[in-house]
């Protein structure tokens, strides 16, 4: 499946027009790798606990419950008797849309593709269902984000913080939109982060902080995670004038570029914690990656550059499929359709 996404990475063009059609087949096809997994992915029982449990639900139960969003769409799916599997399509429907949709928007789409692979499609998607849909919700707003629609970006991550309430952290973002009447989006973005905190957090706040601070919760992987983001957004730091010069938004990236910094400063400090933050900074990986070719054009071409970032990313495939120690839980993959 990653060789699909990096021979189309190393055959497009920079900017040339990608076609809607292509990209849907390409998107039906891992919405089937996704969705119909069978027993993939670490928490594969846990998830499908949660549904059997979700079936005693009655609506009261699904809207009290800690992630409202993900608790609704397995009660229904529950009650139409879709099966996990339809919880699973679903999810990776949104995820796939949101990937896709803020991969178009680069030059190099399928090398943005193609380095989401190894971690958010294989890992995140089919490991860990509702961050993926929160994480393909923030690709979404992202997407806005790059249009300058500001509405449209809160109503994303509102709608992401219902899956998994740390997305809430990235409803602040919206204040470095390079829109104008940056005052009104802060007086915005107050009211609608304190609405959701209220909503989602308020009654949970003080569990939270004690188990993933003050309880030293130590998430294995967490460094090397962190580090994947805190090498785009070095080369981002590096390269901020050239970028301020082709693209928008230059604050927002900015922003996520510090962060991965920040993060790598952290990381010791309160791993899990840190790591559950840090999945809203990997479209630095995305999105950096699919630009680095044209900006360091001049100084390497962009082919080279194309080519390094695939084999990259393959090795980081490759690594994590063999030396991992969750990655049984991955292996053999298989597929309801061929069971």
């Amino acid at each position: 499946m990653y060789t699909i996404a990096a021979l189309a990475a190393i055959g497009e063009r920079e900017r040339r027009r990608h076609g809607l059609f292509t990209f849907l087949m390409v998107g039906a096809l891992f919405v089937v790798f996704i969705g119909l997994r069978y027993r993939v992915g670490g928490d594969w029982y846990s998830y499908l606990n949660y549904f059997k449990y979700s079936g005693k639900f009655v609506f009261p139960d699904v809207i009290a419950s800690s992630d409202p969003g993900y608790a609704l769409l397995n009660w229904l799916m529950y009650r139409w008797q879709w099966d996990i599997y339809g919880v699973n399509l679903i999810c990776g429907i949104i995820f796939l849309v949101g990937l896709l949709v803020c991969c178009r928007q680069q030059t190099r789409p399928w090398l943005g593709f193609a380095v989401a692979f190894p971690y958010l499609v294989v890992v995140m998607a089919m490991g860990y269902t509702r961050q993926g849909v929160a994480l393909g919700l923030f690709f979404l707003a992202i997407a806005s984000m790059e249009r300058g629609q500001f509405n449209r970006y809160l109503l994303f991550i509102a709608v992401a913080a219902f899956f998994h309430k740390t997305a809430l952290v990235m409803i602040a973002l919206g204040v470095f939109l390079h829109y104008k009447n940056w005052k009104l989006r802060a007086v915005a973005v107050l009211i609608a982060g304190y609405v959701l905190w209220d909503l989602l957090l308020a009654e949970s706040q003080t569990d939270l902080w004690k188990n993933y601070v003050e309880a030293q919760m130590v998430s294995q992987g967490a460094k090397v995670r962190v580090a994947m983001n805190l090498v785009p957004g070095m080369l981002l730091l590096c390269f901020h004038k050239r970028w301020k010069e082709l693209y928008p938004n230059y604050q927002f990236w900015m922003v996520l570029a510090v962060g991965s910094v920040a993060s790598m400063v952290v990381v010791n400090f309160a791993s899990t914690a840190v790591d559950r933050m840090a999945l809203y900074l990997t479209p630095l990986q995305v999105v950096v990656f699919a630009r680095l070719p044209s900006l360091l054009r001049g100084q390497l071409s962009p082919n080279v550059v194309t080519v390094g970032i695939i084999v990259g990313y393959a090795l980081v495939l490759f690594v994590w499929l063999n030396y991992a120690i969750h990655a049984k839980y991955w292996l053999p993959y298989q597929n309801w359709l061929f069971l």
